[in-house]
C-alpha cells in the first residue's frame, strides 16, 4: 500500500515540473456610459487559487470586442495590449481574469505597468 502512494506521489511531482508555460484570458466587460468623462482610476486585483483578477474602467470604441485585445507574456510581466480607441468611445467596466506559469510579478496594460504584491494583514 505504501510503495503505491509513493510511487503516485512522485509521478505526479513528475507531471508538476514538466509544465510548459503559458498565459490564460478570460474577459468580460460592459459599456456603462456614452462617454469616458467619469473613468475611475482605480485598477483591482483579486488572487486566488486559479490566478488573478483584475477590474477597472477603460475608454474603448465604442464597437469594441474582444479581439480587439491581446494578452501575452514577457520574462515575469503579463502584456495586455487593447487597441486604440477610434472617434467614438465609450466607458466600459473591464473584468479581466489571467491564469499564467511561472508566476509573473507584474502586468502591464497598454502602457501603465503595476507591481504585484499581496498584503499582508
Amino acid at each position: 500500500m505504501s510503495r503505491s502512494l509513493i510511487s503516485l506521489l512522485i509521478i505526479i511531482a513528475a507531471i508538476a515540473c514538466n509544465r510548459k508555460p503559458f498565459v490564460d484570458h478570460k474577459l468580460r466587460f460592459e459599456k456603462i456610459s456614452d462617454n469616458c468623462e467619469n473613468m475611475k482610476p482605480s485598477f483591482r486585483m483579486i488572487s486566488n487559487i486559479a490566478g488573478e483578477r483584475y477590474e477597472f474602467d477603460k475608454c474603448l470604441t465604442t464597437g469594441f470586442t474582444k479581439e480587439m485585445m491581446q494578452v501575452s507574456r514577457q520574462g515575469d510581466t503579463v502584456l495586455v495590449h487593447f487597441e486604440k480607441p477610434g472617434n467614438q468611445t465609450s466607458l466600459f467596466k473591464i473584468t479581466l481574469d489571467i491564469d499564467s506559469y511561472p508566476q509573473y510579478h507584474f502586468i502591464t496594460v497598454d502602457d501603465e505597468t503595476f507591481p504585484l504584491t499581496s498584503s499582508q494583514d
